[in-house]
């Protein structure tokens, strides 16, 4: 049963929350269209605050994407803030889409972004905000598909119970596929499953109900199989090849309010060539794809024109190594120095950066440059991967001080494999020293003062890594770890920061997880989990009271080192890269030996087999080219 349009309902309560604005809509370049029965409805939902979901570059190229078909009208959704959903709650008003202010239920499509896993009790609070089923079974014709994409659903098996389906890579590459499957089933729109047969045949597409998992007597996956032939064995990811052939919108929605990007962010580049050992993104966003620069530069110009932004970020997980990065930023600044807008990288690699770089970004950005060592001793750094030295970092940070940059934010992770104290007092001596380079500058160049901020996050095993088969470390050696660090640092001119152990605890449990999750996500959610990754939401007692009252052990997740032999819970996804490869960089790990990047020789992954062509890619021991 469809439900009434709540703007009225909306417009009565909004004068009772903070931020009124995150749920009214109405943006410049947002999209309103003129529904009828025939066109296709899908709210684009994002399980954190409007300010957060906002910021997501993805979100922005689906929302053109979709509305840029005629009978498609993509809508947006986000979690509402504690105040809005009490509010929400009292006054019977559901879920809605902030373009129409149409209830979510009537949709056919409400697609998650899964950007991390501790948003996942905000997606099961939306659906039921939303008066929709929380689980899969029990949906009828009068409720939307809920499907759900982005690096979370490279382990779909903790929202098993909730997911209709998944897409399993990028969604760009199959999203209007599965919307031709829509359109055709709705001729004659029989069952729910008829469609979700429809749609498994398209490649990348998971949908959980299709396949049974079986238990060994010690917790670990006995099988995992199809039980239909419409389920495919093995699900492919589904990945773009040419980044200079695809769409990507002309504007994007211009919010009213701040929120936590608010500049012009634009891909440059997919994946990375560096094969971090620890990173996630590293490896499911293989191959390498570039952005040729005059499509850049044509789609920058579009964009500024269309958003009036003052600031642009150049994004990817690497943007230093974009083969024509230093020539682009010159470029860029050259065209919008004059009228006032900045060009700014996100975090870089320490061997990425230039003095030209570093020159010509300081001529319209003030704030500071992020570099990320991840680890404090060249030993671990070898362990990860991470194919920079100490003198490499002191060389960028002298060249960032003659430049008049004065402030440093340096990245480090806490608890990665092998590590020993001596690893972890290397951040210190790594900090001080990156503040010594900046009293060794000339006076004459350098800023007034300096400031190195320290950040360690604490190491999170993930799927589809060399270390996905290693061990967490507890909450408390977690914490003796931080707290030898930060009694250690005694320079004044370095701030450190860290990361909540137990947080990081849950988001290994539900990285690794199975669908036996289910139960305790929705439990946790019953008992009032919200917004788990905001510090001041998260309810680790509550967390304890779920695993206990459903029978799960966490330990056995986010603990437990695995077997080389055993079945993983996303062992079904191939995402090209082959597991013998990464047991293999597991192994050179623990023995300190490193690989060379993508861009200097092929390691074989695998994911050169997965690519009809090579242009704008780096591999085969060749150099960039583009």
């Amino acid at each position: 049963m469809k439900l009434n349009n709540c703007k009225q309902d909306v417009e009565v309560i909004l004068n009772k929350v903070k931020k009124p604005i995150t749920y009214t809509g109405n943006e410049v370049n947002s999209v309103h269209k003129k529904p009828d029965e025939n066109m296709i409805r899908f709210a684009l939902a994002f399980p954190d605050i409007y300010e957060v979901g906002m910021s997501h570059l993805g979100l922005k190229i689906l929302y053109g994407l979709l509305n840029q078909q005629d009978d498609i009208w993509a809508e947006r959704t986000f979690a509402p803030w504690k105040d809005m959903e009490e509010l929400m709650v009292e006054n019977g008003i559901p879920l809605f889409t902030l373009e129409s202010t149409e209830p979510v239920r009537n949709y056919d499509f409400l697609g998650f972004s899964l950007q991390y896993e501790m948003s996942y009790t905000n997606l099961v609070n939306m659906l039921a905000l939303g008066h929709i089923p929380l689980e899969s079974r029990d949906r009828t014709l009068d409720d939307p598909f809920v499907i759900a994409g982005g690096p979370g659903a490279m382990n779909p098996e903790p929202l098993a119970d909730f997911i209709d389906l998944f897409i399993i890579g990028e969604a760009e590459e199959v999203l209007l596929e599965l919307m031709d499957v829509y359109r055709e089933w709705k001729k004659n729109p029989t069952s729910r499953e008829d469609f979700l047969k429809m749609a498994a045949g398209l490649e990348g597409i998971y949908v959980p109900s299709f396949y049974t998992v079986d238990y060994n007597g010690n917790g670990t996956i006995k099988s995992f199989r199809p039980n239909t032939s419409y389920a495919k064995p093995v699900v492919k990811k589904r990945f773009v090849e040419d980044l200079d052939e695809i769409y990507y919108p002309k504007d994007y929605v211009v919010s009213y309010t701040q929120t936590v990007h608010d500049r012009l962010s634009y891909e440059i580049m997919r994946g990375c060539p560096h094969g971090c050992r620890f990173c996630q993104a590293g490896q499911i966003y293989r191959p390498v794809r570039f952005k040729d620069q005059k499509r850049i530069k044509k789609d920058l110009k579009k964009l500024i024109a269309n958003t009036g932004y003052e600031e642009i970020s150049l994004a990817s997980l690497s943007s230093g190594d974009h083969p024509k990065i230093e020539s682009l930023i010159t470029d860029l600044v050259e065209t919008y120095e004059p009228v006032k807008i900045g060009v700014t990288l996100p975090s870089l690699r320490i061997d990425a950066l230039s003095i030209d770089m570093l020159g010509e970004m300081k001529k319209v950005h003030k704030g500071g440059i992020t570099l990320a060592p991840e680890a404090g001793t060249q030993r671990l750094r070898d362990v990860i991967n991470k194919n920079v030295k100490e003198e490499d970092l002191i060389e960028t940070v002298s060249h960032a001080f003659e430049e008049g940059w004065g402030r440093i934010k340096l990245y480090f992770m806490v608890g990665l494999p092998t590590e020993t104290d001596e690893d972890v007092l290397g951040i210190k001596s790594v900090a001080e020293h990156v503040v010594d380079a900046f009293y060794d500058t000339d006076k004459k160049l350098r800023n007034k003062n300096v400031q190195v901020v320290v950040s360690t996050s604490c190491f999170v095993p993930k799927p589809f890594t060399p270390f996905q088969w290693t061990g967490q470390l507890t909450t408390d050696e977690f914490k003796r770890r931080q707290n030898l660090l930060k009694e250690s640092i005694k320079n004044r001119k370095i701030k450190y920061n860290w990361h909540d152990p137990s947080l990081s605890f849950l988001e290994a449990v539900f990285a690794r997880g199975d669908r036996r999750l289910g139960k305790v996500l929705k439990r946790a959610w019953e008992l009032g989990c919200r917004f788990d990754s905001w510090s001041d939401s998260f309810e680790p007692e509550l967390w304890k009271q779920a695993f206990e009252e459903s029978g799960v052990n966490p330990d056995f997740y986010a603990l437990r080192q695995r077997d080389f032999d055993e079945i993983l819970p996303w062992d079904f996804i191939d995402i090209g890269i082959s597991k013998d490869f990464l047991r293999l960089e597991y192994e050179k790990a623990l023995i300190e030996n490193t690989s060379v990047n993508c861009k200097l020789g092929c390691e074989n992954c695998g994911m050169l087999r997965e690519v009809k062509s090579k242009k704008n890619l780096c591999y085969d021991k060749s150099p960039y080219t583009i």
